[in-house]
C-alpha cells in the first residue's frame, strides 16, 4: 500500500504520454565538442549589429523588459508589412505553437499534423490533453488531401510547417490556399514558417496574406534560424485580432529579455546578412545534394537550411551517424520521429559539408 504522506502528486494522464523533446547534440557520446550540424543554426553566426545591440543591455540587467515588445512589434510590422496589434511573441516560435494549442484545444479535441512533422506539434497537443492525429505524407511531403481527410468534428487545430522540418519539403501557395479552403471555419490553421527566409521570393506560400484576410490562420516565425539568434529564443506570430487577443490571455508576460529584443531589432535591419546567408545556403545545399546523389544516397528535395538524407541501401543511417560523430560532426538521427533510415544534416560551411561528404562517401564504399 502506498504511503499517502510520501507519494508525489499524480500528473494528468496525458502528460505521461509525452515523449520529451530531444535537441540536436553538440558533443559526442564521450563528451568531445563536435561541429554541430544537428540544429539548423546559421553557420555565419549572428549579425554584428545584433551582437552590439545585445551588449548594450548589459547595464540594465535589473530591469524587466517591455512586456508588450512595442519597439520590436513596430519593427516587425514595418519589415513584413503587417499590423503591429495583430502580432504575438514568445520564447521562440515553439511557445507560440504551444499558445495556439492551449488557446484552441483541450481534452476531447484533436490536432492534426503531418507525419514527419516538427516534434513540438505532438508535445503541444498532448500537453493540453488533446489527441494528435497524424496525416500520411506524400513521399515525405505534406499531403493536403490526407490532412483534409483526417478532419473530424473534433478537429480544432492543424499544424503545417512550410518548409517542413525535418524533411525540408515545401508546399506551394496554391496547395496552402486549397488546404485552408477545405477546413471548417472553426479550425485554426497554423503555418509554421520558421525557415521561410531561406525561400526565394517566388516561393512565397501566401501565408501572411491568408493570416491578414482570414480569421482562422496563424503564421509563426522565429529569429533562431537565418537571423542567427537561437540562444535568445525570439519567436512571433501573426493572425486576426480575435486569435491574437485570445492567445495573449495565456502568454507569459516576459517572453525574452531587453538584450534579446534589441538584438532582434538590429538583426531585422541587416538585409545583407540575410541575403548572404540565403545565397550560401542555396549554393551549398545544392552542392551537398549533388554530392550525396553521386554516392548513391537519396536526398529529399529541400528548400530549408538542411537536407534529409535517406539510407536505403547497405549503409544504415545509424552507422553513418556514428561514423560522422567519430569524425567530429554531429547530425540529427531521427528514429524517434519514424525516420530510423534518415539523417537531417544542417547546411554548414563549405569546409564542413565537404568533410561530411567525404566521410559518407567512405562509409558507402565500406558498406559496399
Amino acid at each position: 500500500m502506498t504511503d499517502s504522506s510520501t507519494a508525489a502528486p499524480a500528473p494528468k494522464p496525458w502528460i505521461l504520454g509525452i515523449a520529451p523533446y530531444v535537441p540536436g547534440r553538440a558533443t559526442s557520446e564521450d563528451g568531445r565538442k563536435v561541429v554541430k550540424l544537428s540544429s539548423n543554426e546559421n553557420p555565419f553566426g549572428t549579425p554584428e549589429a545584433a551582437r552590439d545591440a545585445y551588449r548594450s543591455a548589459a547595464s540594465e540587467l535589473e530591469r524587466y523588459p517591455d512586456a508588450a515588445a512595442i519597439e520590436l512589434r513596430a519593427k516587425l510590422a514595418a519589415h513584413y508589412g503587417v499590423e503591429a496589434d495583430r502580432l504575438i511573441y514568445g520564447t521562440g516560435s515553439d511557445e507560440v505553437l504551444h499558445l495556439a494549442a492551449g488557446t484552441f484545444a483541450g481534452p476531447g479535441d484533436e490536432i492534426i499534423h503531418v507525419r514527419y512533422g516538427f516534434a513540438v506539434y505532438e508535445i503541444a497537443t498532448r500537453r493540453v490533453g488533446a489527441m494528435p492525429v497524424i496525416a500520411p505524407d506524400r513521399d515525405y511531403a505534406t499531403d493536403v488531401d490526407a490532412i483534409l481527410a483526417a478532419v473530424t468534428e473534433r478537429t480544432r487545430v492543424v499544424f503545417v510547417a512550410n518548409p517542413n522540418n525535418p524533411t525540408g519539403t515545401y508546399t506551394d501557395g496554391g496547395e496552402i490556399a486549397r488546404l485552408h479552403a477545405g477546413l471548417p471555419r472553426h479550425v485554426l490553421l497554423v503555418l509554421d514558417q520558421a525557415y521561410t527566409e531561406y525561400l526565394e521570393a517566388e516561393d512565397d506560400d501566401g501565408g501572411l496574406e491568408l493570416a491578414r484576410t482570414q480569421p482562422n490562420v496563424l503564421v509563426t516565425r522565429t529569429f533562431s534560424k537565418i537571423f542567427g539568434l537561437a540562444s535568445e529564443r525570439i519567436g512571433w506570430g501573426y493572425a486576426s485580432t480575435e486569435i491574437i487577443d485570445a492567445m495573449h490571455r495565456i502568454r507569459a508576460p516576459f517572453a525574452f529579455g531587453i538584450g534579446a529584443q534589441r538584438a532582434a531589432i538590429a538583426a531585422l535591419g541587416d538585409d545583407g546578412f540575410v541575403t548572404r546567408s540565403r545565397e550560401h545556403n542555396r549554393e551549398w545545399r545544392d552542392w551537398f545534394t549533388d554530392a550525396m546523389t553521386a554516392i548513391g544516397l537519396r536526398v529529399v528535395p529541400s528548400k530549408a537550411n538542411f537536407v534529409l538524407v535517406l539510407f536505403e541501401g547497405a549503409l544504415t543511417a545509424e552507422v553513418a551517424y556514428h561514423a560522422l560523430m567519430a569524425a567530429g560532426y554531429a547530425t540529427r538521427w531521427l528514429p524517434g520521429q519514424g525516420l530510423p533510415h534518415g539523417l537531417r544534416i544542417t547546411i554548414g560551411t563549405k569546409h564542413e559539408l565537404r568533410a561530411v561528404a567525404d566521410v559518407l562517401a567512405a562509409e558507402v564504399q565500406k558498406a559496399g
